[in-house]
C-alpha cells in the first residue's frame, strides 16, 4: 500500500538556524519558508537526491509543534511521510485493520498541495506517520 518515502520531518526550535545548517554546513538545497496555517506550522523543505527533509516550526500558539518542542526543546524527528496512490482507500484499509487516523479522518491539503492524513504513533511503533496521496 505505501510507496516511497516522501520526507522525514524534524521539529526545530530555530527555523533560520536549522535551514542555514543544512544549506551552509551540509551543502543541501534549501527551499523558502512557507506557512501552513491549516497545520499550524511553518515548513522549509530540504531537497535530497532520494527524498526530502521537512523542517517544522510552530505557527501560532496552538501549533502541535509547539507542544512537541516544549517536550523536546532541542527539536527532533517529528514524523515520517509515505506516499500512497489513493489516500481514501489507504485510510479505509488502515481503519479496518484497527489503525487510528488522527483528526476527523478526512484528508487535509498538505504543504505539497496534496491530500494528507496522519496515523496515531501508538499504532506504528511510537512513530507519527503521515500519508500523502501522489
Amino acid at each position: 500500500m505505501i510507496g516511497r518515502l516522501n520526507h522525514v520531518a524534524i521539529a526545530v526550535p530555530d527555523l533560520e538556524a536549522a535551514a542555514a545548517q543544512y544549506r551552509d554546513t551540509l551543502g543541501a538545497k534549501v527551499g523558502a519558508p512557507q506557512d501552513e496555517p491549516d497545520h499550524g506550522v511553518t515548513v522549509v523543505f530540504i531537497e535530497l537526491p532520494n527524498t526530502k527533509i521537512e523542517l517544522l516550526y510552530p505557527l501560532g500558539d496552538n501549533s502541535p509543534i509547539k507542544g512537541f518542542l516544549d517536550k523536546n526543546p532541542a527539536g527532533g524527528i517529528h514524523h515520517i511521510c509515505y506516499e500512497v496512490e489513493d489516500i481514501l482507500a489507504a485510510r479505509d484499509r488502515l481503519k479496518d485493520q484497527g489503525a487510528r487516523v488522527l483528526g476527523t479522518g478526512e484528508p487535509k491539503i498538505g504543504a505539497h498541495g496534496k491530500p494528507v492524513l496522519f496515523l496515531h504513533p501508538k499504532d506504528f511503533n511510537g512513530c507519527l506517520v503521515e500519508l500523502e496521496q501522489v
